[in-house]
């Protein structure tokens, strides 16, 4: 079992903390002077420290709690891939943030935007003491707390568009009313090239090293489209960093392949066989309703569109422009006592290792049986399927099963911030992006990829008592790497498009969407057609229409604008 670090530094920060987390109050006392913190151990607490705070779990948050995790599930919401499943009236805020009526109040929006600066500041306080210590190297120490201020103000800029930076000086003058002027970004990669410069390239667990730093700095650069300086960073990680793909998929979401040879960084999640303090309490909703746990809530669902985009032609290749134009086959509106069979057209195989489809086993705990194992009404937005990625294997609920403060699950399985998977298809895109784009290149990266989802181990069909049957897969699994990208404009669209298959449910897609521009047309089209796959007449009335750059960005949060005095700017259109 992991080591129980992270509610041990969160009592930590209890007793250490000596500087407000939220960048717009005053400074608290801490019960023990900084001074007494000048050594070696004392910036080891205050590290530790800022990493827990990759959680979302501190001291004094505002707004929504289950916002503030780091796996960044509700985002997911706004995009084509997920629901907020459960009921309609079901936590209203939320609603609000899938059906684009956002309001600069909503508690979803601030409780991100709490935890993150919460991270900035724990990061600057482990910079501001080591300057207060003579003699002993913090070197490595110094670069993780800048690969972290680097990764909170990442977070930041990606959620939010025109932020704050808050400086160590701010922090030390209880400084914290800073204007947001616009992007951060020249901040965010001296942050990175710090931290390259400091940090060694040996993996330790939970920790960043030089390798992650560069990865981190070229995605930067990928966000702001200086494609040619992101590639060399991204192809001297593939080429002479530690890290290579798992050789299953699954691995990346279980308690067998965490801290594995794919994954670059991670939030060191760990269950207690209890109250699991140390588990995921953002992703606390996100479990079946009922089901063969009894857990709770019924959120996050994936949508049909995400489903539909798992489909291949007969020769083992995407559908990249036609996926929505048939639908894999749902129980939606089908109870689980009434008959349904499952598709049997072709299928890439990672389709069943990301969404629960009725009559497929469930991660181990035998054939999913549809409708009940569902919390949403048929007439509600959310669809009928399951989330697979963040739920426990049947074989491990031991290793990952922990229970939050009203009997809620929090598991202990990682989130992976960074796998390698995604090193490689943000180097292809790289690699496309070339102003004499490397076809080459891209090919080869996005084919190891593809290659690794063929040769993995395939989702197994059950007999009737929930046994495997030897050799005989669930569904109609068909995949082949490309044999050529022909042109930029294929080879665009095969990276982007699989981007989605391998990271569906992993809070990343409407980050991308934002970044290359086409949010706003195919979250229209996604809520045009999702509608017509529920036959339900007045879906499209329950959304706002996305409109770009409104919508590109979440609105800062008015209690932050409210605290700062009106120091803070509103992000464009609210």
């Amino acid at each position: 079992m992991k080591k129980k670090i992270l509610f041990s530094t969160i009592v930590a920060g209890l007793l250490l903390w000596a500087c407000s987390e939220d960048f717009t109050e005053k400074a608290a006392t801490g019960n023990i002077p900084n001074e007494d913190l000048q050594t070696a151990v004392g910036v080891n607490l205050k590290l530790t420290a800022a990493y827990s705070a990759m959680d979302g779990e501190r001291v004094n948050r505002q707004g929504e709690g289950v916002a503030a995790g780091g796996d960044n599930w509700w985002a997911d919401v706004v995009s084509d891939d997920a629901h907020r499943g459960s009921n309609d009236g079901d936590n209203d805020a939320l609603r609000q943030v899938e059906t684009l009526d956002w309001q600069t109040g909503n508690s979803w929006f601030l409780g991100r935007w709490s935890a993150l600066f919460g991270g900035v500041n724990r990061c600057n306080a482990v910079l501001d003491l080591i300057s207060q210590i003579e003699g002993g190297d913090f070197t490595s120490q110094e670069g993780e707390a800048y690969f972290l201020r680097g990764y909170f103000n990442f977070e930041l800029q990606k959620f939010y568009g025109n932020v704050p930076f808050i400086s160590v000086e701010n922090l030390v003058n209880e400084e914290f009313n800073q204007p947001n002027p616009g992007p951060i970004w020249a901040e965010i990669e001296a942050d990175f090239n710090a931290a390259i410069q400091r940090l060694g390239n040996d993996i330790v667990v939970g920790r960043a090293n030089a390798w992650v730093a560069k990865a981190f700095l070229a995605k930067a650069y990928l966000y702001q489209e200086k494609y040619a300086e992101a590639l060399p960073l991204f192809n001297d990680v593939i080429n002479n960093g530690p890290y290579a793909l798992n050789e299953e998929f699954v691995n990346n979401f279980n308690a067998v392949g965490e801290n594995g040879p794919e994954s670059l960084f991670a939030i060191q999640f760990a269950s207690d066989n209890g109250r699991s303090f140390n588990g995921n309490g953002a992703g606390t909703l996100n479990f079946l309703n009922g089901g063969p746990l009894g857990t709770c809530c019924g959120f996050y669902q994936p949508t049909q569109d995400l489903t539909n985009a798992f489909q291949t032609d007969g020769s083992g290749l995407p559908l990249l422009d036609s996926y929505a134009a048939t639908d894999v086959a749902s129980d939606y509106g089908i109870n689980s006592d009434e008959a349904f069979d499952p598709h049997s057209g072709p299928l890439d195989p990672r389709i069943d290792y990301t969404i629960g489809r009725r009559g497929i086993d469930y991660n181990g705990f035998g054939l999913n049986p549809g409708k009940e194992w569902i919390r949403a009404n048929f007439t509600d937005i959310s669809g009928p399927y399951l989330p697979k990625k963040n739920m426990y294997q049947a074989s491990e609920v031991g290793d990952n099963r922990g229970i939050g403060g009203w009997g809620s699950d929090w598991s202990g399985i990682n989130y992976n911030i960074m796998r390698f998977a995604d090193v490689l298809l943000m180097a292809a895109e790289a690699a496309v992006e070339q102003p004499s784009p490397n076809l080459p290149m891209a090919l080869d990266y996005v084919n190891r990829v593809r290659n690794r989802a063929k040769n993995m181990s395939y989702v197994q069909a059950l007999d009737a008592n929930n046994n495997p049957i030897p050799d005989t897969d669930a569904a109609n699994y068909q995949i082949e790497p490309y044999a050529s990208f022909p042109d930029q404009a294929f080879a665009r669209k095969a990276v982007r498009f699989e981007r989605r298959l391998e990271f569906g449910m992993e809070g990343h897609r409407l980050f991308d969407l934002r970044r290359w521009g086409n949010a706003e047309e195919i979250i229209n089209t996604y809520i045009q057609n999702e509608g017509q796959d529920f036959d339900q007449s007045n879906y499209d009335t329950k959304f706002k229409e996305y409109v770009s750059p409104k919508y590109d960005l979440f609105p800062i949060p008015i209690n932050a604008i409210d605290q700062s005095g009106g120091i803070l700017e509103q992000n464009t259109g609210y």
